[in-house]
């Protein structure tokens, strides 16, 4: 390989390591996305031509940024937008550190924590927190996204300009909320990210039970958040989705049919995952001001760490779904409570609880409350009505894995005894 070709590779390797770093800076400085995104791509151009022939900077990450903004200002006074900016030519000082730009190193670092709150701000729809998030924090082409959650691209490319265009109408403001406000800013970054989690743990439609791409991007980002904003509800959720995550590989057989928790090989299950998100749930529950993503968290640890589906302490889960209750008292937190108390006290106790919720209206379209009566009426031998719940289930389901596991219960159940 010649001098020429190893500068490439290390440039397509700076991309992948600090490019979302470079942007998250260029936008604090240039206060325009687009902009932005325009400067980050001429600052990678110029490395190319410039970095074989000088060599690669001591600081890459610190060249690019003064790259990037040269050559947004050189682009923006040539369109006579900002003339009362200075008049060196950015052509004379590409290569050199702006010192404007570096001077701060503490809001250097701050700079993706900044773009994550931007992007999650609350003036935003949730659709477009997703879809923001996903494109400037994390990288993925609007294609990649669109593939994702089953938009058309044209539609998720249309959502993001929306958003950006919000971001700079609105004037919100590219930075950490005040303490008084982090409570819930910090709740709404969390939420986009387990939104992203869920749909790559248990995608919604398909033919793949997991997205491992999408629950790989939420994980890393939920190490960025947890690393420079340090929160017992970031620890919580971040150990909820490493625990979650361990038992991807069990989860499905080699033709990709479902497999139920209880009936997972869980020697495939990823112990080092496990250590790791038991370890954060010790630290997220140790501190004060811990919430509901640390509660589930610690839920999951209890299946992890069981050796068997039958040595599961269903007892101590119950109890931590009565905690979580008191902090977050969904209708779905209490099917899942309803589902433990199944399997602490009976079928039938589980089974009252459910028609319950059920009898209320609050899940009548949700596919998993169906499924779960429909268990609980197959375990106590009630065939019709166990049937009609999976039918139901099966109506409401459009992934595919999930629609083959509740045919074959159907069947199972419809075969002459």
């Amino acid at each position: 390989m010649d001098a020429s070709e190893h500068v490439h590779e290390t440039v397509s390797a700076v991309y992948q390591a600090e490019s979302r770093r470079v942007l998250a800076t260029l936008i604090r400085l240039l206060g325009d996305f687009d902009v932005a995104e325009e400067a980050l791509h001429d600052a990678f151009r110029a490395a190319l031509e410039q970095w074989p022939r000088d060599g690669v900077p001591a600081s890459p990450r610190a060249w690019l940024v003064s790259a990037g903004r040269f050559k947004a200002i050189d682009g923006l006074r040539r369109r006579a937008r900002f003339d009362a900016l200075d008049e060196t030519s950015a052509a004379e000082t590409i290569g050199v550190v702006d010192d404007a730009a570096w001077a701060d190193p503490e809001s250097v670092e701050d700079d993706q924590l900044r773009l994550i709150f931007t992007c999650c701000h609350p003036a935003l729809t949730p659709d477009a927190q997703v879809a923001l998030t996903l494109r400037e924090v994390c990288g993925l082409t609007t294609e990649e996204i669109a593939h994702a959650f089953l938009t058309p691209a044209p539609t998720l490319a249309q959502r993001i300009v929306r958003a950006k265009n919000k971001i700079r109408d609105a004037g919100i403001p590219y930075q950490v909320p005040e303490p008084a406000e982090l409570p819930e800013r910090l709740d709404a970054v969390l939420r986009v990210i387990y939104l992203v989690f869920n749909e790559g743990y248990a995608a919604s439609a398909g033919e793949a039970v997991t997205r491992h791409d999408l629950s790989g991007e939420a994980i890393r980002l939920g190490r960025l958040v947890a690393e420079l904003l340090p929160h017992p509800e970031a620890f919580g959720l971040l150990a909820l989705m490493l625990l979650h995550e361990s038992r991807r590989v069990a989860r499905t057989s080699p033709s990709g049919d479902l497999i139920l928790l209880d009936e997972q090989d869980r020697s495939l299950w990823d112990r080092e995952s496990i250590a790791e998100g038991s370890r954060l749930v010790e630290r997220a529950l140790s501190s004060p001001g811990y919430g509901p993503y640390g509660v589930q968290a610690a839920i999951s640890a209890v299946h992890a760490q069981a050796e068997s589906a039958a040595s599961t302490d269903w007892a101590e889960i119950v109890g931590l779904y009565d905690l979580l209750q008191r902090a977050d008292p969904s209708p779905v937190i209490q099917l899942n409570r309803a589902v433990a108390v199944a399997m602490r006290d009976s079928a039938e106790a589980g089974l009252v609880l459910i028609d319950g919720i059920l009898n209320r209206g609050e899940l009548r379209d949700y596919r998993l409350a169906h499924a779960a009566r429909a268990d609980m009426c197959r375990r106590l031998g009630r065939v019709p009505e166990a049937l009609a719940s999976y039918q139901r289930a099966l109506a409401l389901t459009r992934q595919g894995p999930e629609r083959r596991f509740l045919e074959r219960r159907i069947a199972e159940l419809s075969a002459p005894t």
